[in-house]
C-alpha cells in the first residue's frame, strides 16, 4: 500500500506596511482590511512601482511608513517565491493576503512572532545579525551587526557593529562601531569608533575614537550652526564625551 504523501505547502513571509485611516497607500490604491490583494499592472522589475510595497519581516526604511496616529498598519503573506528586492530599505510583490489591519503595536507582535531570528523590524525591539538593517520606531531599540544599519525612532536607541551606521531620533542615543557612524537627534549622545563620525543635535553630547570627527549643532542666538572637531587636534581627546558650550566651544563633559 503505497503512502499518501502531502504537497508541500509552499514558503510565505509576513511584509509590514501602513495605509492611511481610509486604507489607501500613495497613488490613493486601496488596501482592503482583510483577505486577497493584488497589483494590476504588476513588473518584476526591482525597481519602485508596477507592484505592492512593504518591509519584509518589517526590516528596512522606518521612515517608509506613515507613523501618524490613524494610520492603519498592515499584515500581509506573500509566497516567498514572488518577492522582489528593490534595495536593503523595501520590496515589493504582485499579489498577497491581508491578514492583520489595525494598531501597529500588534501588527508587529504578529510579524515578531514568524519573523526568523535577525530580522524583526519596527516599532519594537530590532535586532539585525552580521550585514543586516534593523529598525525601530518611536521609543524602540535597534541593533545591527557587523557592518550593518540601525535606525531608531524618536528617543529609540540605535547601535550598529564595526563598520555600521546608526541614526537614533531626537533625544535618542547612537553607538557605532569601528569607523562607524553614529547620528543622534537633538539632546541625544552620539558615539563613534575609531575614525568614526559622532554627530549629535542641538544640546546634544559626542564622542569618537581615534582619528574620530565631533559634529555638534549649536544656537549663537540667530540661527543654528554647526561645530566639527577632530580628534587628536587641538585638544580634543578619544573616547571622551563633548559637548558644545557658549559661543560654540567645545567643553569636555564630566561624568
Amino acid at each position: 500500500m503505497k503512502k499518501t504523501v502531502k504537497a508541500k505547502k509552499p514558503a510565505t513571509v509576513l511584509v509590514l506596511r501602513t495605509t492611511d485611516a481610509d486604507g489607501k497607500s500613495y497613488g490613493g490604491f486601496q488596501w482592503p482590511e482583510k483577505g486577497a490583494v493584488a497589483c494590476k499592472d504588476w513588473n518584476p522589475k526591482p525597481e519602485c512601482g508596477n507592484g505592492l510595497h512593504g518591509l519584509l519581516w518589517g526590516a528596512g526604511a522606518g521612515d517608509l511608513l506613515d507613523w501618524s496616529e490613524d494610520t492603519r498598519w498592515l499584515v500581509v503573506e506573500v509566497l516567498a517565491s514572488e518577492v522582489v528586492k528593490i534595495d536593503d530599505q523595501k520590496i515589493k510583490f504582485p499579489h498577497g493576503t491581508v491578514v492583520f489591519c489595525g494598531k501597529r503595536d500588534d501588527a508587529v507582535r504578529m510579524v515578531a512572532e514568524r519573523a526568523p531570528a535577525g530580522t524583526i523590524g519596527v516599532a519594537g525591539t530590532a535586532t539585525a545579525g552580521y550585514r543586516g538593517t534593523a529598525t525601530a520606531g518611536e521609543a524602540g531599540t535597534a541593533t545591527a551587526g557587523y557592518a550593518g544599519t540601525a535606525t531608531a525612532g524618536d528617543r529609540g536607541t540605535a547601535t550598529a557593529g564595526y563598520a555600521g551606521t546608526a541614526t537614533a531620533g531626537e533625544a535618542g542615543t547612537a553607538t557605532a562601531g569601528d569607523r562607524g557612524t553614529a547620528t543622534a537627534g537633538e539632546a541625544g549622545t552620539a558615539t563613534a569608533g575609531e575614525a568614526g563620525t559622532a554627530t549629535a543635535g542641538y544640546r546634544g553630547t559626542a564622542t569618537a575614537g581615534e582619528a574620530g570627527i565631533l559634529t555638534l549643532r549649536w544656537w549663537d542666538g540667530k540661527r543654528y550652526r554647526i561645530g566639527v572637531f577632530y580628534v587628536g587636534e587641538d585638544g580634543v581627546l578619544p573616547n571622551t564625551k563633548y559637548k558644545l558650550g557658549e559661543r560654540g566651544k567645545l567643553v569636555k563633559v564630566t561624568p
